[in-house]
């Protein structure tokens, strides 16, 4: 099977002046950067503000003082290593720590710094603790990206939770239709592996990440094409990004381009205050009237995706802003706030939940389920390198 060939240096990118791939070299000692061949092919290098450029390619903004590493509090989640259970019923395999290109928006770029180990190879003590908690009915296996990961790696993990009885839909968390569509109609193992265990009864949904309607390319339609005939629902979330997606028209062409493609428009996000992210930040509002203007252009399926915050405290969705007021609602509670409803007023400049007054009302700061995990908030800016161990010596 052809693979697209990776790049992990910026040097390599020789469509980027000299000059400003000396000034991105510090950007990526602090961020790191991947990108494939693939996928540099969609950049309209004519363009300085090309929203695929914007998506992979570093900016000088990541080095702006913003956010936190773990904006969500995820560090909180963890009730084994690699396994958070934040929502009574679902729980999150983190399996892998590496992607098919790294979005510089990405929420966790923690996971990427060369001292912290989230993401484990090792999912044993994660099936161990689903195994043994029947509220679990659903698994989503995250990162990083799982289908990076090689198919035999994959088998073993699929297998292991469809023999878990309680465990009913299998979720795979992946930008791989759009960074590496090839895997997808060329991997006949892979294909294999899905319509063994997507079945009528238990399916498995790859949660796509398509963020702008020039990913979905003939490459990509085919490739969801494959996993649709394997068996598999491919549903769609990306976050609202200034400078990538915020054009109400793109916004509108994406619904219609996943409807058309049989690929259910799921979430819409606002980006996490995630430390890097500066650039992509838009208003609550602004993401709100973007999402709407965009729904009025497009069908009833498009129409189906619901704007969110993924808040340390639940999924808060956004039902309107209007003369000021931020109208929400919990469309998932870590703490059992289901369907709670709430009004508050919405300042011009707020960007985040914690930045709607009185929004503390509403909820309360976590604590460790397990102390092993250390918060990447409380360790040091930039990523300290690891040590060598000492090697013995010869005899």
């Amino acid at each position: 099977m052809a693979q697209p060939k990776y790049i992990t240096k910026i040097d390599q990118i020789e469509q980027i002046p000299e000059e400003e791939r000396e000034r991105l070299k510090k950007i990526t000692e602090k961020f790191v950067f991947r990108v494939n061949e693939y996928y540099l092919g969609l950049i309209n290098w004519e363009d300085p503000n090309d929203p695929i450029k914007n998506l992979v390619i570093p900016n000088e903004g990541e080095l702006e003082e913003y956010g936190r590493w773990d904006a969500s509090d995820e560090d909180t989640n963890y009730a084994a290593p690699g396994c958070q259970h934040k929502y009574e019923t679902t729980a999150l395999l983190i399996c892998s720590e590496v992607c098919g290109a790294y979005c510089r928006y990405c929420f966790r770029k923690r996971l990427f710094r060369n001292d912290v180990k989230e993401a484990m190879s090792d999912v044993d003590p994660g099936l161990e603790y689903i195994r043994n908690h029947p509220e679990i009915n659903n698994v989503l296996l995250t990162g990083g990206d799982p289908l990076i990961l090689a198919t035999k790696k994959l088998r073993y993990i699929i297998e292991e939770l469809r023999n878990i009885p309680h465990v009913k839909i299998i979720r795979i968390g992946s930008k791989l239709p759009v960074f590496n569509p090839m895997r997808f109609y060329e991997d006949e193992s892979l294909l294999d592996l899905i319509r063994e265990y997507s079945t009528p009864e238990n399916r498995i949904y790859i949660m796509a990440h398509v963020n702008h309607p020039r990913e979905i390319t003939e490459e990509a339609k085919k490739g969801f094409a494959a996993l649709h005939d394997a068996g598999a629902i491919v549903v769609n979330q990306t976050p609202i990004l200034k400078g990538i997606n915020d054009n109400p028209d793109d916004l509108a062409e994406l619904l219609d381009k996943l409807s058309w493609a049989g690929v259910t428009p799921y979430y819409f996000f606002i980006n996490r205050p995630v430390a890097g992210n500066n650039d992509f930040v838009l208003t609550l509002k602004e993401a709100y009237d973007a999402v709407e203007t965009a729904k009025a252009r497009t069908s009833g399926l498009g129409k189906r995706i619901r704007l969110s915050m993924s808040h340390t405290s639940g999924k808060i969705e956004i039902l309107a802003i209007e003369d000021g007021k931020a109208y929400l609602k919990y469309h998932q509670s870590r703490d059992g706030n289901y369907g709670k409803f709430m009004v508050l007023d919405c300042p011009e400049y707020a960007s985040w939940f914690d930045e709607l007054p009185g929004n503390e009302q509403y909820w309360e700061q976590p604590e460790k389920k397990v102390e092993e995990v250390v918060s990447v908030n409380e360790m040091p800016d930039m990523p300290q390198k690891r040590k060598r161990k000492p090697q013995a010596a010869s005899k």
